[in-house]
């Protein structure tokens, strides 16, 4: 899903030894805005792709704690169940004697603890002397600021940078100050309380006197300006505040409960990096993408987290509905690959894109986003009935499907294919965006346009959707049209992508019209828009459910004995937690339970060996007995549509769906894995009403009912 794809390699921080191994390789992320702080177990900033980030620049590149010189002794590190804060304690190495006795192992606990607010992080560093004598207790801050932009961050180079002014010393602290060439100052200020026992740029050294059973405390914040001196009560307040604003994100929509505790716990850290991920804007709550390299909104990744996550919350679809309609593409321009009623794929604020060195500061190189849009808009009308909205959004749906007309109109083989505008663009407009991604069964690389088979899936549901919404509407010839136009691509599909042969779709169609015959997981999203045939469906479903995909801990994106799959490869071959969850969806939608049970079922297992938070992605070799999945190693944690992804595998097998201009709930065959034996959903929203509902394993079957005073109506199929 990236512009870019992510780099491993980063310089040497300032400082640090070639011979100190930074020990854990584990990174901490917390998140307020359009400000995130990437650090490690001892809470500390090397300049190693971690850093503090504000609107997609480095603010501070370093920030490391040493005692007496070298890191303390780590005793563990944490973030907090609402990822507010995080947390590392540690104790001190052997002191030597500063004018008295020397200073054993483990007597001074040392616990630092950060979180953000309002673009500044607050910091406190707390030492207490278990020990039965006085200790002298050396601590040394070391700081910086290199402003790099997020992509100078992710290993790009520029032929210019702008200019960084002389550190200023302010108060308790210091101002680092950096004029871009885009005309823009970007500051970040250090202040310390009390004041260091030296203080100098990029230092700040304390000599602290604990007495036995003493304890001190150290403040620091960092931000675009600091105008108070740090403290205690400051940081308490900024905390409370920091807190109360996660729980607000955390209450919103239905509540999930089970008798498991472990999959209480997974449920429960995807919802909290979903309220850590989504930022209030002006148009409404929104899911930025991912930390560290998209922490920003995205198109694709916004619309797919609001689908999986629908059903329990509309609000989140509301919002990124409205922000991309009011983003949308007014202009053609071959530098951001957009064109009117386009809908975009990313927004950046960072220097470089600023100055149009890459095109992403408003970018619509996606060639996806647009009928995802649609299909989301379709989607939320049916879950919550608010035709109003659908009303106000009208004008941007009616421009986004003329856009994909004109494209479908243009194209030699009547499909929405894309093909970068110029060279700084994205080579692959696909949700698997990388340049090797898309190719020939013999490896080669097809010439352009590309026609990717989910991409005209979605277009099918697009149109599909907008028929639907006319329909509502009154305007039953627009209907008519839609609906057409949808069964015609879905004719055009089934005889240009099927491979009788393999039983499968083809990945993609070049611009000579020849078919990719490539095995992918994007036939298991052509599932999900509904388009397959329902017995072409099921041959596709038995491959997905194969050991070709399913590698015991999800689906693979390319099944081995594809030319160039590689299980560690970003798109080639790799599991994609929210590519398995939309596939997922689509097995159930054609009636498969079981192998969707069973899915679900890998997925929690995996996010157990991840701490309940699935990453980005994972390398895709196939589970061994004892053996956790393998990491890829700069996939982003967390990803907003690897969080979702629970939720929407959860209404797979559950076979739920919610019908809010009706005021119904329809349940479909519903499945629970065998860990599971009662589900509750509390609180939900239904046509105007909230109603609990819950799912209990009676014998070998999975029944539903309603409970609470506001009980909707429940139509079960079997």
């Amino acid at each position: 899903m990236n512009e870019l794809a992510p780099v491993a390699q980063a310089p040497e921080a300032e400082g640090k030894s070639a011979a100190e191994p930074r020990v854990p390789s584990r990174l901490y992320a917390l998140k307020d805005g359009d400000t995130f702080v990437i650090a490690d177990a001892f809470g500390n900033i090397l300049g190693e792709g971690d850093g503090l980030f504000r609107d997609d620049t480095r603010v501070l590149s370093t920030f490391r704690l040493t005692i007496a010189g070298q890191l303390p002794s780590l005793l563990g590190a944490m973030v907090s169940r609402d990822n507010v804060f995080f947390t590392a304690n540690m104790t001190n190495r052997p002191l030597p004697p500063l004018g008295g006795r020397s200073l054993r192992e483990g007597v001074i606990h040392i616990e630092r603890t950060r979180f953000l607010w309002e673009g500044c992080l607050y910091e406190r560093i707390r030492c207490v002397n278990y020990g039965g004598q006085e200790a002298a207790l050396p601590v040394t801050l070391s700081f910086g600021a290199d402003f790099h932009d997020m992509f100078e961050v992710r290993g790009e180079t520029r032929p210019n940078r702008g200019r960084l002014l002389p550190v200023e010393q302010c108060g308790n602290g210091f101002v680092f100050r950096y004029d871009g060439l885009d005309g823009i100052r970007r500051t970040t200020a250090v202040a310390f309380s009390p004041i260091p026992s030296r203080l100098e740029p990029g230092r700040a050294e304390y000599l602290l006197a604990l007495p036995a059973g003493g304890q001190l405390d150290l403040h620091i914040e960092i931000g675009s300006q600091v105008s108070e001196e740090p403290g205690r009560h400051r940081f308490r307040a900024a905390a409370a505040r920091a807190r109360v604003a996660m729980r607000r994100r955390l209450r919103r929509g239905a509540r999930l409960r089970s008798r498991s505790r472990l999959f209480n716990n997974w449920l429960e850290k995807s919802r909290a990096d979903l309220a850590l991920l989504t930022s209030e804007l002006p148009t409404g709550p929104y899911p930025y993408a991912g930390i560290p390299w998209f922490s920003t909104p995205f198109g694709r990744d916004a619309i797919v987290t609001a689908l999986q996550t629908l059903w329990l919350d509309p609000a989140l679809a509301h919002g990124v509905l409205s922000y991309l309609a009011h983003h949308q593409a007014q202009e053609t321009s071959s530098f951001r690959d957009s064109a009117p009623g386009k809908i975009m794929h990313e927004t950046r604020k960072g220097e470089m894109t600023r100055m149009q060195e890459l095109p992403f500061e408003r970018y619509y190189g996606g060639v996806d986003t647009t009928p995802l849009f649609v299909i989301l808009a379709g989607a939320y009308a049916e879950r919550t009935g608010d035709l109003g909205f659908i009303g106000e959004l009208w004008p941007a749906l009616t421009k986004a499907l003329g856009w994909i007309e004109s494209v479908l109109a243009s194209d030699p083989n009547g499909f929405l294919a894309y093909a970068r505008g110029e060279t700084s663009g994205l080579v692959n407009q696909g949700w698997k965006d990388s340049e090797d991604s898309v190719f020939h069964d013999d490896g080669s690389t097809p010439p352009g346009p590309i026609a990717l088979v989910e991409v005209q899936g979605y277009v099918y549901a697009a149109f599909s959707a907008m028929a639907m919404l006319a329909r509502r509407r009154g305007e039953t010839a627009l209907a008519a049209g839609w609906q057409a136009r949808a069964d015609r691509i879905r004719a055009a599909v089934e005889e240009r992508f099927w491979m009788p042969d393999a039983g499968f779709y083809g990945l993609a169609l070049d611009g000579r019209g020849r078919l990719c015959r490539v095995k992918g997981s994007n036939a298991g999203h052509l599932l999900f828009t509904g388009l397959a045939a329902p017995e072409r469906a099921q041959r596709v479903a038995q491959q997905l459910l194969s050991k070709a995909f399913n590698t015991g801990w999800g689906l693979r994106t390319l099944a081995p004995g594809q030319a160039r799959f590689n299980p560690m490869s970003y798109h080639n071959g790799s599991v994609w937690p929210h590519d398995t969850a939309l596939c997922v969806a689509g097995l159930s939608r054609y009636g498969e339970r079981d192998g969707v049970v069973r899915l679900l079922e890998e997925m929690f297992e995996a996010a157990v060996h991840y701490g309940m938070r699935l990453p980005e992605l994972f390398c895709g070799f196939g589970r061994r007995m004892g053996e956790p999945p393998t990491d890829y190693p700069v996939a982003c944690l967390p990803q907003a549509w690897a969080a979702g992804s629970v939720f929407m595998l959860l209404q797979a097998a559950l076979g739920l769906e919610i019908d809010g201009l009706r005021g119904e709930v329809r349940v479909t065959r519903p499945a629970l894995p065998a860990t599971l034996d009662r589900l509750e959903i509390r609180d939900l929203e239904v046509g105007g009403n909230r109603t609990d509902l819950v799912f209990q394993r009676v014998g070998d079957r999975v029944v539903a009912l309603t409970e609470g005073a506001e009980r909707v109506p429940l139509l079960i199929r079997v």
